[in-house]
């Protein structure tokens, strides 16, 4: 995938889906699917998905009942016209072209979008081209699940750059162990999904190794753990979100949520102290600028600004907070309850787990809040203002 919109801390999806495209079991025909591995999603809803049991690529437009082969059906093979079980398809609007990461044959081709019946060779490096992204300055990532890393490849460049891994298979910061998925956030960060390792990793440019941001505590199915992720996406606030096939489960990790200290009692201090400092260096930032017109330009104020224009255009404010306050309501009883159990000495190790999660849950939802509150407060002041002004 390509970079995310703008997604609020707060959204809640709907337990149940909407079949947007398939449904009618594994199949050949128009309306079937079989193995859909790799999906984009146009500005106009329209879907481009890689078939990897039919070795095509398919666009679904919004509400359509059947899809159209756009790509491949020729069977599979390796000739321009076909390819071979496709792991990913990406859209790219400035060149008019998709491209594929044609794993069964170890490339990847661009397509025009122009009616052209055969693609061009962009990579053929031998690698298994799984997973695709691309960054705002046109560069394409790639995940080797062979050589186990992800490379960045320049239009025209014969040779691509590794951004990640590459130091063989394993469970190091530096290595992975079946690179599924990866995307690229506006710092040019890389984030990949470590499937053997049931974790996902965050690569800041030029680094030499990762940053753990999600799972990393052994396969399984608790909220601290993952079982072989695949689709990665992160939103403007750091959120990251990761398909976890093994558990048939999309899950949400917010920004520092793997930042944390292995003991509990530490993991509770660590999270406490983090929100106070970052709290009271936040607060003063705005009661000093509201009162201070130099201060109003620094970049700590004018960025916490834009976070908040960003979320006063999806979501109506009081909605927020009345979201956020009955979610802090929540967790504080829930809170409450283990902290008795901890304090009886009847507490389990799940327990301990879900009281870590939740005492994090409740500091993104408080420091949340209170963003919304001042935002409130600042343009509320603002709005008397300029009735008394006008006046």
């Amino acid at each position: 995938p390509l970079r995310s919109t703008l997604l609020n801390s707060n959204s809640i999806w709907k337990k149940n889906g909407i079949t947007v495209a398939g449904g009618n079991g594994a199949g050949a025909s128009t309306n079937q699917l079989n193995v859909p591995h790799g999906l984009f999603v146009d500005d106009d809803q329209t879907l481009y998905i890689a078939e990897y049991g039919n070795s095509r690529i398919v666009e679904w437009k919004s509400g359509a009942t059947n899809g159209r082969v756009i790509v491949g059906g020729n069977g599979s093979g390796s000739r321009l016209d076909q390819i071979s079980n496709p792991g990913d398809v990406i859209v790219d609007k400035v060149r008019d072209c998709l491209f594929i990461g044609d794993s069964g044959n170890n490339r990847v081709l661009r397509w025009s979008l122009r009616g052209e019946n055969t693609g061009e060779i962009i990579t053929n490096d031998e690698s298994r081209s799984g997973s695709l992204t691309m960054d705002e300055q046109g560069y394409l990532y790639v995940t080797d699940a062979h050589r186990q890393l992800v490379k960045r490849w320049g239009v025209g460049e014969n040779q691509g750059v590794v951004v990640a891994g590459g130091n063989g298979v394993g469970n190091q910061l530096n290595q992975f162990n079946i690179p599924t998925k990866v995307f690229v956030d506006r710092d040019l960060s890389v984030y990949v999904s470590d499937g053997n390792n049931d974790r996902v990793m965050k690569w800041v440019k030029g680094a030499n190794k990762g940053i753990v941001v999600a799972g990393g505590r052994g396969k399984g199915s608790s909220l601290s753990q993952l079982n072989y992720p695949e689709g990665v996406v992160v939103d403007q606030l750091g959120t990251v979100y990761v398909a976890d096939r093994g558990n048939h489960r999309i899950m949400r990790w917010r920004k520092g949520a793997q930042e944390v200290l292995k003991e509990t009692e530490s993991m509770i201090s660590h999270t406490k102290s983090s929100f106070i400092k970052s709290w009271k260096e936040f607060q003063h930032v705005y009661n000093t600028a509201n009162n201070d017109d130099t201060l109003k330009q620094s970049k700590g104020y004018e960025e916490a600004r834009q976070i908040y224009d960003e979320l006063n255009k999806a979501h109506q404010e009081d909605r927020l907070i009345d979201a956020c306050q009955r979610e802090i309501g929540q967790l504080t009883t829930r809170i409450n309850e283990l902290t008795q159990l901890n304090m009886a000495n009847q507490i389990t190790n799940a327990q301990t787990a879900e009281l870590v999660q939740i005492v994090e849950r409740k500091y993104f939802a408080q420091l949340e809040l209170d963003k919304l509150n001042v935002e409130r407060n600042r343009r509320n002041q603002a709005k008397q203002t300029t009735v008394a002004g006008s006046g």
